[in-house]
């Protein structure tokens, strides 16, 4: 019986572990829209899932620079802009007063000197600007922030600083935020849950029990 007190309460962890390790992120490394490999394309936002704000440029393996995780990434300085500086976002729906992690890959298409603005907005209009502006060309970097939420809602937007407008830089992919665990109970499994397990195990048990009980054939 202690065992199945054990595994119940290592099920109940783990239930818990990932449903807070989930991201929050949607279609953060630009797979949803399929690119032909070895090419570029060039969406409006809203027809990328996620994303709002200015067009969004997907590349796949183009030009030999292969993404970060999957198969493609996006330029955030995209093609046909409107004159003004590049900006994509995302708005999250989050937990006022608990923690997230907010990680992503970056790199420089041409230049180390282009550079986005990180900017976490809660809906009370609170604004963390970041720079990230030690881009490498060739390699990918990552960044790795973590914050709390003030609000109910967080928006994660780049927007381009070098170039500015200009058509040519900025990589980003793999953009992940994520929950972190704790103990409130927001993050114990529901009632629902911890009862199927019961049920599991009490199946599990009883099963042993009645195997226990026919007698061994021997061979």
């Amino acid at each position: 019986m202690k065992k199945h007190l054990v595994l119940m309460f290592t099920l109940i962890v783990l239930i818990a572990s990932q449903s807070a390790s989930a991201n929050l992120i949607l279609n953060g490394s630009f797979e949803s829209n399929d690119v032909r490999k070895n090419s570029w394309q060039w969406f409006a936002a809203n027809n990328v899932d996620g994303w709002n704000g200015s067009n969004i440029e997907i590349w796949d393996s183009y030009s030999g620079v292969n993404a970060f995780e999957g198969t493609q990434f996006a330029e955030l300085n995209a093609h046909a802009g409107d004159g003004q500086a590049f900006s994509i976002f995302q708005t999250i729906s989050t937990e006022a007063g608990s923690y997230y992690d907010l990680s992503f890959s970056y790199r420089a298409r041409r230049s180390s000197t282009e550079a986005f603005l990180l900017s976490l907005i809660s809906s009370d209009n609170t604004v963390e600007n970041i720079r990230i502006d030690d881009h490498l060309v060739g390699k990918w970097s990552n960044f790795n922030h973590n914050f709390k939420a003030r609000d109910l809602m967080t928006t994660v937007r780049f927007t381009a600083l070098s170039p500015t407008t200009g058509t040519v830089g900025n990589f980003i992919d793999d953009v992940r935020l994520t929950k972190e665990p704790s103990l409130s109970a927001s993050s114990i499994p529901e009632p629902s849950t911890i009862m199927i397990v019961f049920v599991g195990l009490a199946l599990i048990s009883m099963r042993k029990t009645l195997l226990g009980n026919f007698p061994k054939i021997e061979g």
